[in-house]
């Protein structure tokens, strides 16, 4: 371990304090320690801010589970682990306490930690992603400025499939969610390239086993072990009688289409707006 990249939230005095810790355990140490500001503007895509800050052996955060999602962002843009200091509210992605940094750190270094790793989620569309003009006046997505609408990543349709790949990854989840107040949102679902149910409702989640504890879990539906292969569906407000969370095997593909006569969609992935379907896609 050479390079740590520190993410801070730096609105908690908690968060500056153990931050320092770090900085000061890196030198001590002979490291490298170079500050990441994720909340600069304009965004940047994950790969970009690891290009601007180089290539980093371990990213730490310092803050609550929104600053952990923000951190693995670049964690998985630079393929190396994320640890997480929680100094939020609830925790459930963050491990270590404030006070115990610097020995997580030296356990690092050591080598003696368990590095656990997560199923995420990637997503191909039928179009490139994009997001309207004015559309932060009408949303308010998450703490700082929005993120770009994700690139589409290389690939032949051999490898990706149908639609366009996406260079984008979900470490909680991926919501389709209305965005006319007074229209709700209607959904085809498919699973395996079969429909499975079409859905008038406010939001469609669907979740890791490490996002079963955000957006799904808060509208009604399972907690799942991390260690499962399996991701979570989850409707949210659906005008039908069937509004029960779907357990489905990673191995599936899992589809969404924006039926005729439907409300444009929004696409968030761990809480940032990436951009918006129309009908038909």
């Amino acid at each position: 371990m050479y390079r740590i990249g520190l993410v801070v939230h730096t609105g908690r005095a908690e968060a500056v304090q153990a931050a320092d810790a770090v900085r000061r355990w890196t030198a001590e140490h002979d490291m490298i320690c170079v500050d990441v500001d994720v909340w600069s503007k304009p965004r940047r895509h994950s790969k970009d801010e690891v290009s601007a800050v180089g290539q980093l052996d371990l990213v730490v955060t310092i803050g609550g589970d929104g600053t952990f999602l923000r951190g693995a962002r670049l964690a998985i843009a630079a393929d190396c682990p994320v640890m997480g200091v929680n100094v939020g509210r609830v925790g459930f992605l963050t491990d270590v306490r404030p006070e115990d940094v610097g020995a997580a750190l030296d356990n690092v270094r050591a080598g003696i930690v368990r590095v656990e790793p997560r199923l995420t989620l990637t997503m191909r569309a039928s179009r490139a992603l994009s997001i309207p003009p004015g559309i932060e006046s009408l949303l308010h997505y998450g703490r700082g400025p929005m993120l770009p609408p994700p690139p589409v990543r290389d690939g032949s349709p051999e490898t990706v499939g149908w639609g366009v790949a996406l260079d984008v990854t979900a470490v909680n989840d991926v919501v389709f969610e209305k965005l006319a107040r007074d229209r709700q949102a209607s959904m085809g679902v498919y699973l395996s390239s079969k429909l499975f149910a079409t859905y008038s409702a406010d939001a469609l989640i669907v979740a890791s086993p490490t996002g079963s504890t955000a957006y799904s879990f808060a509208a009604g539906g399972p907690v799942l072990s991390p260690y499962l292969d399996a991701l979570i569906f989850t409707p949210v407000a659906p005008h039908m009688i069937f509004d029960r969370s779907i357990l489905i095997s990673a191995r599936e593909v899992m589809a969404v289409r924006v039926l005729d006569g439907s409300s444009q969609v929004a696409v968030s992935v761990d809480g940032q707006l990436r951009g918006v379907l129309d009908p038909g896609d």
